[in-house]
């Protein structure tokens, strides 16, 4: 079994996808990490230095390198992942993708003291308004997603990580 996480940046994919990896007794993969990894560059450097293009090429050749993997795994995807590519496809013949849907101002608060690793935001002067506009374009992408998944604001992890395991069928 996969599990691939899906939803914009800061909503909490890898924080989540250790957890719940934890208590399913899988292994965890973030694909940013396995992209600096591979490259042994940050993820800002790439964008900066080979720009969002060549990002997104290594973003689906790390995805498709999961897939071939024959073992359980919860996968944290990038924010962008599901929106390029046919990386939605990928995922959804290959796994269960759950999108964990947060609104633009939720992400925003969440986001507002950690842009700076984060290059489609760190130059941006109102991230409101950048942010709310990324997810709308993005949110046809994240709702092809098997499942969906609205914490409320404050919810904890522990709390999502349950609703995530009673949502998926064995």
């Amino acid at each position: 079994m996969k599990i691939f996480l899906t939803g914009f940046m800061g909503c909490g994919k890898t924080e989540l996808g250790n957890l719940l990896a934890s208590k399913m007794n899988m292994a965890f993969y973030d694909t940013d990490q396995l992209i600096e990894l591979k490259t042994g560059k940050a993820i800002k450097d790439i964008f900066s230095v080979d720009g969002e293009s060549a990002f997104r090429k290594m973003e689906k050749e790390i995805l498709q390198e999961v897939v071939l993997q024959n073992m359980n795994m919860v996968v944290a995807t990038g924010g962008g992942t599901p929106c390029f590519n046919d990386n939605m496809d990928i995922m959804n013949k290959s796994g269960i993708t759950i999108y964990l849907k947060y609104p633009a101002n939720t992400l925003e608060k969440r986001l507002c003291h950690k842009t700076a690793d984060r290059p489609l935001l760190a130059k941006q002067k109102n991230r409101k308004i950048k942010i709310a506009g990324m997810l709308a374009k993005r949110e046809k992408y994240y709702c092809l997603s098997q499942i969906i998944i609205t914490p409320d604001e404050n919810e904890t992890r522990e709390k999502i990580c349950e609703q995530i395991i009673n949502s998926i069928k064995y």
